[in-house]
C-alpha cells in the first residue's frame, strides 16, 4: 500500500507509537511521518535534552527536585530538520540548537533515571502535548498513547522480544564500527525493560485501544506496510 492509494481520504491527525527500547519505534515513526508528510517527534529527545542540560549545569542526576525545576523552566521544542546533517529533527532548548549534544554517551548513561522522575514527566508531558495537538504528527515514546495523548486518532504499540531487539542493536553497532557484545546488550535491555515497565510513574504498557505490532519476524518494510494499512483503515 502506498500513500497514493490512500489519496483524498482524511488521515488520522495524531498517531502515537509506543514500545520498549530498540523495538524500532523511531525507524517506523520516521518512515511513517515521511510517507504522510507529518512531523516526526520522538519524545525521548526531550528527556535527553533535560539530562544534557542538567549535566551541563553540574546538577546531581539524583537530585530530582532541581532537575524537575530545570524541566519546568526550559522551553523545549521539536521541529522539522533545518540542516541536512543526518538529524531527524531540530531539538531546541530555549531557542538553542542542541540536536547533537543530546546524543552524547553521558546522556545515554543517565537519561533513564531522569525520565523516571514524576515532576520531569509532568513538565515535559505538557510540552509534548502542546506539540502533538498541532496535528499532523507521528509521536514516538513509551507513554504517548497512555498518558501524553490518550485521545490520539491511532495508537500503535510496536513490540519485539528482548532477544530480537538485542540482535538488532548489536548489528547496528557493528555496522557503525563500534565494539559490541550481544550478551551485554541483552542484559542491559532486560534491565531497562524491567525498569520501564515497573516504574511508579507512567510505566511502559500498551494502551487498551492500541494496535500491537509484534515485529520479530518482520523487516522494516513489512512493519511500515502494516502501519500504513492501519492508517488506511482509520481513514475509511
Amino acid at each position: 500500500m502506498t500513500l497514493d492509494s490512500m489519496a483524498n481520504k482524511p488521515f488520522p491527525k495524531i498517531i502515537t507509537i509506543d514500545g520498549p527500547a530498540a523495538s524500532g519505534k523511531s525507524t517506523l515513526g520516521k518512515r511513517l511521518a515521511d510517507e504522510l508528510e507529518y512531523l516526526f517527534f520522538d519524545t525521548g529527545v526531550m528527556y535527553r535534552a533535560v539530562t544534557w542540560l542538567a549535566l551541563q549545569d553540574g546538577l546531581e542526576i539524583e537530585d530530582e527536585d532541581r532537575i524537575t525545576l530545570l524541566a519546568e523552566g526550559t522551553d523545549i521544542d521539536v521541529r522539522a530538520p533545518s540542516l541536512d546533517d543526518g538529524r531527524q529533527n531540530d531539538i531546541l532548548a530555549d531557542g538553542r540548537d542542541i540536536t547533537w549534544q543530546i546524543r552524547l554517551p553521558e546522556v545515554d548513561a543517565n537519561v533513564s533515571l531522569v525520565s523516571s522522575y514524576g515532576g520531569v514527566r509532568d513538565a515535559l508531558t505538557i510540552q509534548q502535548r502542546r506539540i502533538g495537538q498541532r496535528g499532523k504528527v507521528v509521536m514516538v515514546g513509551r507513554d504517548i498513547g497512555t498518558v501524553v495523548l490518550p485521545d490520539a486518532d491511532l495508537k500503535i504499540y510496536l513490540d519485539a522480544s528482548a532477544e530480537e531487539r538485542a540482535r538488532r542493536r548489536y548489528h547496528e553497532q557493528c555496522e557503525r564500527g563500534e565494539e559490541s557484545d550481544q550478551a551485554q546488550i541483552l542484559g542491559a535491555m532486560r534491565k531497562r525493560d524491567k525498569f520501564d515497565s515497573t516504574r511508579a510513574v507512567a510505566p511502559l504498557r500498551a494502551a487498551p485501544d492500541a494496535v500491537i505490532i509484534f515485529s520479530d519476524n518482520m523487516d522494516a518494510d513489512q512493519v511500515l506496510h502494516t502501519a500504513l494499512q492501519l492508517v488506511h483503515q482509520r481513514s475509511l
